[in-house]
Parts: C-alpha cells; structure tokens; sequence
C-alpha cells in the first residue's frame, strides 16, 4: 500500500463506528500499546499502522451517541488533548433503535462530560435532520428547544445538517417515508433553528451543506476546526482541507481510525453500516487486546506503517482553553 504522504496527525475516533460507546476500551489498550491497525475499507488486505504517542499526535476528535464508557476513561487520555462531537437529536426507537433515553441517559452524560471538559470541547450534534409523517419541521423544533435549554451552558456550538439519501440508506429511507428536503424547506426550518440556538447562547454551523444559510446567521461549519484544535492543543498548525471528504465538507485532514459495519447504535439514517448482517458478523470479531478493530491479522495482509508527523507549526503558540 502507498505510503500515507501529509502530514495531520488528528485522530478521527471516529466517523465510521461509535468507539467512545462500544469499543473505548479497545481504544484506551492501543493508547497504552502505542499504535493501532486500519483496514483498508477499498482492500482489505492492505493494513496501515498508526502511530499512536503523544508525540505524534496533536490532538483526537472522539465522534459519538452516547459517551458515558469514556466518562470513567477520561484519565486514561490525560497525555493527549482531544474534543467530542456528541450527537443528540429527537428521534424516538423507530429511527435510532439502540440508544437509551435522551432525557434520563443522553442529556446527563452530555452534562457530565461537559463538567469533566469544558463546554468548549463538547460539540453537540442535531443532525441528520430528516422529515417524515412523524419527524416533521414542528417535532424538530420542539426537540431542539428542549435539547437547546438542557444543553445551554454545557456546550458553546451546535452542527446541523439535512439528511442525505445516500444509496447506502435508500432503503431505510424508503420503508421510514423520507421526504427529500427542498431549499424552501431548510431555509424554512433553519430560520427557527438558528432563532433558538441565540436563544440559548450558542454558535449555530452546518455541516457538509450545499445550501448557503450565513444570511440568517448560520454560516458552513468544520467539525475537525482548525480554530478549535488549535486553541484545545495550545498552538498553530499547518493543516490542509481534508481531502478524502466531500467537497462542501470543511474539516481539516485527519487519519480516521474506525472500521465500517461496526456501530452497534443501529441509526437508520447511518452510511457507515451497511447491513445488520453484516455488523454481527464483525462484532463477533471484537478483540479488545487486538490491534484492529473487530478483527484479527490473516496471512495474506500486509501492514505498512502510515507516515505522519505533528501538525504543529514552529514557533507559534496559542493559549489553551
């Protein structure tokens, strides 16, 4: 496999699979070991190792539904510094069957976690926003509100994004009645949002959008910011757009280190998971003293050490939130 030639070393923890809630202690064993393995989700047999020390790595993005394994963990990670982008949306069992409630279980870890951190490093995420027969503009507006005042000092951002129909999700899509979203209909239902996020003191981005919203004070968010991570790791750094997302994405570059068809959450609106199926068939597989993610090294792979250095641009400094 070719060697990997930028130069981030942000983790992405991570945008294929929920690790703060199923896999953190496989996750707190690699940070002790060192590195960790990523299959190559275009061919399976080409392996990168990662390396993973505090030297190394400038900062990690932890990509989560439900943080509360980590909670317990946090000291565990006291050599790096890192941020969360906690998804938390209004959605009942029929979309997102496999998390627990959002007002007895969701809402106060948020808090907890915001407690340990700082509300500055706890993004929270409302997104996908999707309609239906039951999801419609009122009930996000409704949830949001009531997310908004529990999360209002507990966070300083929320990213929003509409749902896109991938292929991936078509299927769900159809069975859930998805209706494609208009312009006219995210213009309409982002105007309120937005409202009630000032409302509530918080910085309101989206993510990955087409549509332009900076007229009603909603400008294209990043959830891997530059001004964020640089504030969180105490200096500039030289990084670039990431150039593996999509074009309207503004994250800057990272090395992902999760696995697809391994997030037990079960989210309909999910591209990461391609089957049920096939998501228990890779569970089976989770070794927590593994070096790979729900699997293990077979003959035929070949390991190649991804080339990567710190971010960290000389000479500068930038004081730590």
């Amino acid at each position: 496999m070719e060697a990997f030639k930028g130069e981030s070393m942000i983790l992405s923890v991570s945008r294929r699979t929920d690790i703060p809630n199923y896999y953190s202690e496989w996750f707190c064993n690699r940070i002790k070991e060192g590195f960790l393995y990523v299959r190559n989700p275009m061919n399976a047999h080409q392996i990168s190792k990662i390396d993973l020390s505090p030297e190394i790595v400038d900062g990690i993005v932890f990509w989560t539904k439900n943080p509360a394994n980590m909670l317990k963990r946090l000291d565990e990670l006291r050599d790096y510094k890192y941020c969360f982008q906690f998804t938390l949306t209004g959605y009942g069992k029929d979309i997102e069957p496999n998390l627990p409630s959002k007002r007895e279980a969701l809402i106060p870890t948020f808090q907890k976690l915001s407690e340990k951190i700082g509300s500055e490093r706890v993004i929270w995420r409302y997104d996908p926003i999707l309609l239906n027969q039951r999801y419609v503009s009122e009930y996000h507006l409704k949830a949001f509100e009531e997310i908004a005042g529990n999360l209002k000092g507990y966070t300083r951002k929320v990213v929003i994004s509409f749902a896109d129909l991938y292929a991936k999700i078509q299927r769900n899509a159809d069975r859930l009645n998805i209706k494609q979203m208009s312009n006219a209909d995210m213009l309409e239902l982002a105007k309120a949002l937005a409202q009630i996020a000032r409302s509530n003191q918080l910085v309101i981005e989206t993510c990955a959008e087409q549509i332009d919203l900076q007229n009603i004070g909603i400008k294209h968010g990043s959830c891997i910011d530059k001004e964020l991570i640089e504030k969180i790791v105490g200096y500039k750094l030289k990084a670039g757009k990431d150039k593996n997302q999509r074009r309207e994405c503004g994250c800057i570059e990272s090395v992902e280190v999760g696995t697809y068809n391994t997030c037990k959450n079960g989210c309909k609106y999910c591209y990461a998971n391609f089957n049920d199926a096939k998501v228990k068939e890779s569970v089976k597989l989770y070794d927590i003293n593994s070096p790979l993610l729900c699997g293990h090294l077979e003959s035929d792979d070949k390991i190649t050490v991804r080339k990567v250095k710190s971010l960290k641009a000389d000479g500068t400094s930038h004081k730590n939130v």
